[in-house]
């Protein structure tokens, strides 16, 4: 079977919610990191075969097909089609998963893949009435969680009635019940978070995957936007013991130990081993394998262990093989949970911080932990005999998905 290779990689900082950002429309973003993605390679845009990116939202100013529309905002050839995907907040990383098949299966030679989330710039929707003229229904925010829940997954008949429309903070309350997590274990994971992507950006060991945003206004000078913004100086267990709960009636989540709401993007090449010698490309990983699972809605944060075991008997490769891990800091209590079921050594899991204090871009944060992971097996396995690294995240509605890489 063909291989896959990851050519290059880069995102944009990682911005707050209503932050530096925030008025940055998502399909410039994402334009914005395809531009870069092609440019510091050195690819001619006419090779492309195909763009897929993820998206979570799919309601605003990204509609219609953000991946289409972030091709054409470069100017690059029209031929070149683009799709977009939806796996919640692993959209991004199942648009990498799904180049890579293509490229495996001689589908195509290359691909850009990736994500983009503008959670400031989502859109309110309003439910359209049932009947001719009558007053507007409800409306909702679409920045995050679930609109027009089908009443059956509310009550009735099915197994996970009650339960499958469970809100993000809830089904983390509910994993650190089941697995008996303490405030004070999340609290510590969310300090440790932060002060690895302090020292990481410290150390510059993110400048190198980082295309700095450009934002012209009228009323304002230009400013260029070079830094994850999530990131607390600051953060310790005193301060996170101060906040309360974000879950009625629970005891453990709170909004320091949980991801935030942020804008960003990130896009890589997915090619083929022809196209990297006929086009002078310079691998940095191969695509093992990659793939998802699914779990109960309500426990839908240890999503990751069924998917990485699936990726990881399929490849033939042992949880202690891993060298590096990128685990998608959802809540502290899942990841938490990950972490003791699938026996990931601690100081192999995300040592340049995770999402709770660099941010959760939902349909960008998959292809950014790809990107991040990259930098990461060149960096930290460089004698290793076989470099093999790890991406994986949960999903909302009981899902998981997985991506095995081994550094060139």
């Amino acid at each position: 079977m063909p291989e896959a290779f990851l050519i290059g990689g880069v995102r944009t900082p990682v911005g707050r919610y209503g932050g530096a950002l925030s008025s940055v429309r998502p399909d410039d973003l994402a334009a914005l990191t395809v531009r870069a993605a092609v440019e510091r390679t050195g690819l001619d845009p006419e090779v492309v075969d195909e763009v897929i990116l993820g998206n979570a939202n799919g309601a605003g100013e990204e509609n219609r097909n953000v991946a289409r529309m972030a091709w054409l905002l470069n100017g690059y050839p029209d031929y070149v089609p683009g799709i977009t995907v939806n796996r919640l907040c692993a959209s991004g990383l199942s648009a990498v998963i799904m180049a890579g098949h293509m490229v495996k299966a001689g589908a195509a030679e290359v691909v850009i893949a990736g994500g983009v989330e503008s959670m400031s710039r989502a859109p309110w929707v309003m439910e359209k009435p049932d009947k001719p003229f009558a007053k507007p229904g409800a409306a909702f925010d679409t920045s995050i969680g679930w609109r027009f829940v089908n009443p059956a997954f509310m009550k009735g008949p099915l197994s996970h009635a009650g339960k499958a429309a469970f809100s993000m903070p809830e089904t983390a309350e509910e994993v650190a019940r089941v697995y008996g997590t303490t405030r004070d274990d999340c609290d510590a994971f969310a300090v440790r978070s932060h002060e690895r992507a302090l020292a990481a950006i410290d150390a510059g060991r993110f400048n190198a995957e980082i295309v700095p945003v450009t934002i012209t206004g009228r009323k304002r000078a230009e400013t260029v936007v070079g830094t994850d913004e999530g990131p607390r100086p600051g953060t310790t267990m005193d301060v996170l013991s101060g906040l309360r709960s974000v879950v009625q009636g629970g005891s453990v989540v709170t909004a320091g130990n949980a991801s935030s709401l942020n804008d960003g993007a990130s896009a890589i090449i997915v090619a083929s081993e022809a196209a990297v010698k006929k086009y002078g490309l310079t691998p940095r990983a191969r695509i093992l394998g990659g793939g998802s699972a699914g779990v109960s809605p309500e426990l839908m944060g240890i999503g990751p262990v069924p998917a990485t075991l699936k990726v990881l008997d399929r490849a033939g490769v042992s949880v202690n093989s891993l060298g590096a891990v990128e685990l998608n800091e959802a809540f502290a209590s899942q990841s938490l949970a990950v972490m003791r079921d699938l026996r990931l050594a601690e100081e192999r899991v995300n040592a340049d911080g995770g999402a709770i204090a660099l941010g959760h871009p939902l349909g960008s944060s998959g292809s950014r932990l790809v990107v991040t992971l990259l930098g990461r097996i060149e960096r930290e396995l460089a004698g290793e005999a076989r470099k093999l690294g790890l991406a994986t995240m949960c999903v909302g509605v009981g899902q998981g998905t997985a991506i095995l890489l081994e550094g060139i």
